[in-house]
């Protein structure tokens, strides 16, 4: 209790300066009172008094026992620590455009990397909100058109039944479905899925039950689960919702259960219901429409998994070849499925962020040295004074580790900002299908992020002046004034700080050069259609029963004809499904009177309207269009795409050829051959492409497509209101242009960002690699000031004094931008799969970016080459 009272007390004296000061006083009285005493003892024993006097001092030693005496009062290491921090901040204060600029300069890097890393964290480190996410993989079939295609229901129930690799085995899929309510009927998004889909996941719901073993069959009772923003939102989070009817297509379904808050499935979007499959084993094998998961055994690696569901998937293949060949498997960590697309894009701005990171760190270090050389002669005065190098080295320390407190405090709070701005740039659309999202903000993981980047940032702004402060150089410098050697030691250190610096700064600049070139070539893409002034709009009937086919085209030509109708529409045509980004399903087929080749021969297939090609205006490379009376009764025919009569029929025509790819169905004809129309993402590759009539196989769900004379923005709102009131049993959603479609595309999105971004971390590495040579050059001149003044004392022209500093400056200019161009070649072919129709060595890039990055550096270089060149020899002479 003693020693606990004691360090109170030391712990309180140093706060107490007052009382401190107080107890001073009264111990200097004492000391007098006891001085006073012992010279009279020394008089007493016969001593002058000069030798009384002197010896009593020796005895009581006042100034030994006075620190003892302070000592005790308080805890010395800590008033140290704290009388250095008061002489850091005054030394600051002092230098407020030194402490601005460094503070600026850590917290626009700390800042960026903490907002980046948030969103590599949510989407790459931190694990999915599921049990043992690990675990999880997903499972497509690979055709040879690629490795993720969909899962037909007999092959999802071969595949659950033969595998040994998984302890469970489940299908999804999701779409749109019609809600009948009292109010009327409105469209809703469900995910349908296998009974043991959530016990696979490992989520339980929060009311109620999940489904239960045989649930999925099409004889079982049909029971739905409700999305918890469903719950909350229709029927007020009450818990008698459970045993409640929901109408879905017209069919009751029951109410079990309520899934968890946290619970979204990216893969299938943000649903308000989750339904069983129903599917009957009648259904045909080469219907492919499910994605599968599952869950790996303990023990189970994925390569040993993949290797089995191969396996599995070549013997099926060979047992139903018309259905199943050429097809294999893909099994896939589920994290990969989830945000497989995103992680590149992410570790291309983490890379760039960390970038910024290290070109800040140079800045600070140039800055800092600057800072130390410029102060050797009072750290000379100060070591010439008994201070001793680690008391010289703990006060720089001090100094260091404030400024990067400062930086990271001001960095870390504006990292919250700006993850928030980050996240709003993403359109609505995309963020709610990034789950992994939710939340975003601060975590044991940023702040552990924030902590390395603090330490690094400590450790450089600690060892950077460290490694300049040797006593034998202080007292050189008191001896010298420290001027040359100074300016000497600058101009080494500081050179090799620009040219790394003007390397990072080329490197990210040539990488936004190729991100922004590959953006621009990705939206001027031939589309193989015109764009411009197309306007389109989902339209649904909300009709539950089965309709016939001629009620079905009877709902189309009703919808087209109420917007033809309307002013400002040139042409109007439907399709099952848009162009770019949508996707298509996909179909092997057999051409009539060749070899069955269904292993190889894939295509993607969709569904069309008579004036489909006209409105979009695709060229007809050969044969015709669809024409307006061809229905079921007729014929079937359909138009293929450029890239599917080059792949099939190479070197002939393939008009009037015949394909199969149902065998209990007549082969249909080849009529037309259009130009490629990109069908698939915009920066995917065209697939060969299958047109169908959709007269011949219409669909109760379709979009319009007009051409409009004006801006096609302005017609959505007419277009909707035309059919609701032509047709009243429809409804309209997802009204866009397709400029608008191309542009928030989740392709150009990534594009667009992540050359945004990384043009903005450039465009700051610009800014503070033109900084650090100018600072280079600048102080380099200030330290010659003498030797300027000689050679122009001895006849130097001052156009020869500005081109000396410009040569210099020229060398580190030219050795950054060629090492730059080294490293930009090399993190060009990192990032190979983000660019588009660009290559890693794009000569025009590389060389636009060396002219401006040449250009700015010299520029700066300039301004101090031209004030030097301005110098009087007289005054530069009485300079030193």
């Amino acid at each position: 209790m003693k020693g606990l009272r004691r360090l109170c007390l030391r712990l309180a004296g140093l706060f107490s300066s007052d009382r401190r000061e107080r107890e001073a006083m009264e111990f200097d009285e004492e000391m007098q009172s006891h001085l006073a005493m012992q010279v009279e003892d020394n008089l007493r024993a016969g001593m002058t008094a000069a030798q009384a006097r002197r010896e009593a001092f020796m005895k009581l030693d006042r100034e030994k026992t006075r620190q003892v005496r302070r000592e005790g009062g308080t805890v010395v290491l800590l008033e140290s620590l704290m009388q250095d921090l008061r002489f850091a901040v005054r030394q600051l204060s002092k230098n407020r455009g030194f402490a601005f600029t460094t503070i600026l300069i850590l917290s626009l890097g700390i800042c960026t990397n903490i907002a980046i890393f948030s969103f590599v964290d949510a989407a790459l480190i931190k694990p999915l909100p599921y049990a043992q996410p690990s675990r999880l993989v997903g499972l497509n079939e690979s055709t040879p058109m690629g490795p993720q295609f969909n899962l037909s229901y007999l092959d999802y129930l071969d595949w659950k039944r033969m595998n040994k690799s998984f302890s469970a085995v489940e299908a999804y899929d999701g779409g749109g479905f019609l809600r009948t309510t009292a109010q009327g009927v409105q469209p809703v998004n469900a995910g349908v899925v296998g009974d043991g889909f959530f016990r696979a996941m490992g989520v339980r719901p929060v009311l109620g039950r999940d489904f239960r073993d045989g649930e999925d069959l099409p004889s079982a009772p049909r029971t739905v689960l409700l999305s918890y923003a469903m719950w909350q939102r229709e029927f007020g989070g009450r818990s008698d919702v459970l045993g409640q009817t929901v109408t879905l297509d017209g069919k009751p379904n029951e109410v079990i259960g309520v899934l968890p808050k946290s619970f979204i499935f990216e893969p299938v979007g943000p649903v308000d219901y989750w339904m069983t499959l129903h599917m009957s084993m009648a259904m045909d094998r080469g219907e492919h429409d499910l994605r599968g998961i599952g869950r790996l055994k303990d023990g189970v690696s994925v390569a040993a998994a993949q290797a089995e569901m191969q396996g599995i998937a070549e013997g099926i293949a060979k047992q139903y070849p018309n259905e199943d060949g050429g097809r294999g498997a893909t099994v896939t960590p589920l994290t990969e499925v989830i945000v497989g697309n995103m992680r590149p894009i992410l570790l291309l701005l983490f890379s760039g962020a960390v970038l910024l990171l290290l070109i800040a760190c140079v800045n600070v270090a140039s800055l800092l040295l600057v800072r130390t050389e410029s102060r050797r002669r009072e750290m000379a005065v100060r070591g010439a004074l008994g201070a001793s190098r680690g008391r010289l080295v703990r006060q720089l320390v001090t100094e260091g580790v404030l400024l990067v407190a400062t930086g990271a405090a001001i960095g870390g709070a504006s990292a919250l900002w700006m993850m928030q701005v980050l996240l709003r740039l993403i359109p609505e659309g995309m963020r709610s299908n990034m789950p992994y999202l939710n939340g975003l903000g601060w975590n044991e993981h940023t702040a552990a992020f924030l902590g390395l980047v603090v330490l690094l940032c400590v450790v450089l702004s600690s060892v950077t002046p460290m490694l300049r402060l040797r006593l034998a150089d202080l007292q050189a410098g008191l001896a010298e004034g420290g001027r040359s050697s100074a300016g000497t030691t600058w101009r080494r250190m500081g050179a090799n700080l620009v040219v790394v610096e003007l390397c990072m700064a080329m490197v990210l600049l040539v990488g936004a050069g190729l991100l922004g070139k590959s953006f621009y070539l990705m939206m001027h893409s031939d589309l193989g259609l015109r764009p411009e002034r197309l306007a389109m709009m989902r339209v649904q009937t909300n009709e539950t029963g089965d309709l016939s086919e001629a009620q079905k085209m009877q709902t189309v030509r009703q919808a087209l004809d109420a917007v033809r109708a309307l002013p400002g529409v040139e042409s109007a045509g439907m399709a099952w499904g848009l162009p770019v980004a949508s996707g298509s399903n996909g179909v092997t087929f057999k051409i009539v009177g060749r070899p069955d080749k269904r292993s190889v021969n894939q295509s993607n297939i969709k569904e069309v309207g008579a004036n489909f090609f006209s409105t979009v205006q695709t060229q007809l490379l050969s044969g015709r269009y669809f024409a307006e009376d061809e229905d079921e009764t007729k014929p079937h025919v359909i138009v293929v795409n450029q890239t599917f009569a080059r792949k099939y029929f190479p070197g002939e025509d393939p008009l009037n050829k015949q394909i199969s790819w149902e065998d209990t169905q007549p082969p249909v004809t080849i009529v037309g051959v259009v130009r490629d129309i990109h069908e698939g993402a915009l920066d995917a590759p065209v697939q060969p492409a299958l047109y169908e009539d959709f007269a011949q196989d219409s669909q109760t769900d379709f979009h319009v497509i007009a051409r409009t004379a004006g801006p096609p923005k302005a017609m959505l709102a007419s277009m909707a209101e035309a059919v609701k009131r032509s047709v009243p049993h429809v409804l309209t959603s997802d009204e866009e242009t397709m400029v608008e479609r191309m542009a928030t595309s989740r392709a150009a999105y990534l594009h667009r960002s992540s050359a945004w971004l990384v043009g903005g971390f450039a465009g700051i590495a610009l800014l503070l690699g033109v900084v650090g040579i100018y600072g280079v050059v600048a102080y380099s001149v200030s330290q010659r000031t003498r030797e300027i003044g000689v050679r122009m004392a001895l006849g130097a022209q001052r156009s020869e004094v500005s081109g000396m500093i410009l040569r210099e400056a020229g060398w580190l200019v030219l050795v950054g931008v060629l090492l730059g161009v080294v490293c930009s070649i090399g993190a060009g072919r990192l990032m190979g799969s983000l660019l588009f129709g660009v290559s890693a060595w794009d000569v025009s890039t590389l060389i636009a970016v060396a002219l401006v990055l040449s250009s700015s550096a010299m520029l700066a270089s300039f301004l101090p080459a031209a004030r030097a060149a301005r110098l009087d020899p007289v005054v530069a002479l009485r300079a030193e």
